[in-house]
């Protein structure tokens, strides 16, 4: 972006758009995840479970046993395989992570954002956090 009118890159300047269409269009970039699909590739170490969810929600449904714990608002820096403030887990840009928020909206914004910094294979979960527990998945409290 190179003026605060512009679009982010990867995504089509088409006027003002509502959040669902901005949310279909962000997630035909990239094939989204279901709870066990994701589950399956990070106990194969082929994924790294990234939960952007907020502490209050992590102290009150639990949260996954081996995932990443990185808030939404430092998502980008930690996961930059460049930046200066990433996680030892931030090895490279054909790391495959795939980010889990509470219902799978806010995830897939931010899996757009991760693939604008390089991160290709970057995904998220279908259905977020509860999908998850819904599918009987380990959680931790």
């Amino acid at each position: 972006m190179s003026g605060p009118d512009r679009q982010p890159a990867g995504i089509p300047d088409r006027g003002p758009v509502g959040i669902d269409e901005l949310l279909e269009r962000v997630r035909a970039g990239y094939r989204r995840v279901e709870a066990h699909e994701a589950h399956d590739a990070a106990r194969a170490g082929e994924a790294l479970l990234v939960d952007i969810r907020y502490a209050a929600l992590r102290e009150r449904d639990g949260v996954i046993p081996g995932a990443l714990v990185i808030e939404r608002n430092e998502l980008e820096w930690r996961l930059d395989p460049q930046g200066s403030h990433k996680t030892p887990e931030a090895t490279d840009h054909d790391l495959r992570v795939v980010v889990i928020c509470n219902e799978g909206y806010a995830s897939s914004l931010a899996a757009a954002s991760l693939h604008q910094l390089g991160l290709h294979r970057a995904t998220d979960l279908v259905g977020g956090f509860q999908a998850w527990r819904a599918a009987g998945l380990p959680v931790t409290h």
